[in-house]
């Protein structure tokens, strides 16, 4: 069991993965092996060879790792940064509720040339698409610097009301897109979403063919014919640029006992049951980048080394992977599209609860898992009466949420 140096207790990182699809595999431009511990204390500064291999963020005509590091407050961010960025990461992703925006600007003041060399996106909550114009000034106050790449309306969903539903198609959103990159303050913009509703969201957005990209919760298994896979067409079609997040989440154990034996080719290829999800998500040829939470100096590693080594997995072992995944037990399903909660004749949402859950158990976020789940409506919160059973069996991933909504009344309530 690793160490996490973001908390100074025992964090096992192979309790959870957040990551995310990217583009083809002819699309690829390797790179060569980072620098170690010991290289990186005496160049702070990675040398451009150490880089990623990059994927085009649709039509912004811009390159990013196919890997970025989803940060979070720590003590110990700083050198996780700099770890980061010595061993070809190229992309930081942060946001207002994060936390991780001072350590990010501390780390830009000490290190001006990194600046330009990162792709570094921020997120917040404007009540309206036109209030992100001044969340934008307050973003880069604290990051310290003077435009970011990207900035998203964080999490848009059922929270902001059913009028968000318009927000990717509307007049307002679009006219704030323009003045927003009229100032230079943001290259680009966009949104992030895990909501039930997320296929109409992408959908409205390649209706209305104005937004940038789109952080989006994914898996790599994804039905053909749902709902969710016509809309990351659509977007693409469109040319917004997609990156994926919340992946798959489980217990460290059994993903480790279960994966190898059933995917026998990742052991031959040298992959972990880990890499071996990266490399199946980065198979998918129309996302560009994945978000991963990295905690410690190990994961990352393993990630990097993941990205370099990547070539596209076969149909059959990336559905061995999904079998393998789901006979261990996820703890949160990334195909969530709220047919859990109608099986289970509750008005309740059995995913973000399970999500909450897994923020708890596995990603470490306590407190953040209890604020969200305070802010959730008492409808949203009580499954009282709700047919567990029957939301298991329609779940694609089968989650128990008998077990899961005990943990979360017992944690999170």
């Amino acid at each position: 069991m690793a160490t996490s140096e973001t908390s100074g207790r025992p964090f096992n990182r192979r309790d959870f993965l957040q990551t995310g699809a990217a583009a083809t595999a002819t699309a690829v431009s390797l790179a060569t092996a980072a620098p170690g511990v010991a290289a990186l204390a005496q160049e702070p500064v990675a040398k451009k060879a150490s880089e990623l291999p990059r994927r085009t963020l649709g039509k912004t005509g811009v390159d990013v790792t196919i890997l970025n590091l989803g940060t979070w407050r720590s003590p110990g961010l700083d050198r996780l940064l700099r770890f980061a960025y010595a061993n070809g990461v190229r992309y930081i992703d942060t946001a207002k509720s994060y936390g991780s925006e001072p350590a990010i600007g501390s780390w830009l003041t000490a290190m001006p040339e990194v600046r330009k060399q990162i792709f570094l996106v921020t997120k917040d909550h404007p009540n309206t698409p036109k209030q992100l114009i001044a969340q934008l000034d307050e973003r880069l106050k604290t990051l310290k610097t003077d435009y970011v790449d990207l900035i998203f309306i964080h999490g848009i969903g059922n929270s902001y009301g059913d009028a968000s539903l318009e927000w990717p198609k509307s007049k307002e959103f679009k006219e704030t897109i323009e003045a927003i990159k009229k100032t230079g303050k943001a290259k680009f913009v966009g949104f992030s979403c895990h909501d039930a509703k997320r296929a109409e969201y992408l959908q409205a957005a390649a209706d209305g063919g104005f937004v940038d990209a789109v952080m989006v919760q994914y898996t790599p298994w994804l039905d053909k014919d749902s709902a969710l896979n016509k809309a990351l067409d659509a977007c693409h079609k469109k040319g917004i640029g997609l990156i994926s997040m919340k992946q798959v989440a489980g217990q460290s154990d059994k993903i480790l006992d279960v994966v190898p034996d059933r995917v026998p080719s990742l052991k031959e290829k040298g992959l972990s049951p880990y890499q071996g999800l990266l490399h199946a998500i980065w198979t998918d040829e129309r996302i560009s980048s994945s978000c991963v939470s990295m905690r410690n100096t190990d994961q990352i590693r393993e990630d990097t080394e993941a990205a370099r080594k990547y070539a596209p997995l076969k149909t059959a072992e990336i559905e061995q992977l999904r079998d393998a995944c789901i006979a261990a037990g996820p703890t949160f399903c990334a195909d969530c599209d709220g047919r859990c909660a109608r099986a289970a004749g509750t008005s309740a949402s059995l995913g973000d609860l399970t999500r909450l859950i897994t923020y708890h158990d596995q990603y470490g976020y306590r407190g953040e898992a209890r604020r969200l789940y305070a802010e959730m409506a008492e409808a949203d919160r009580n499954w009282t009466g709700a047919d567990l059973d029957a939301a298991r069996r329609v779940c694609p991933n089968g989650l128990n949420f008998a077990q899961l909504l005990e943990r979360v009344e017992k944690h999170l309530a």
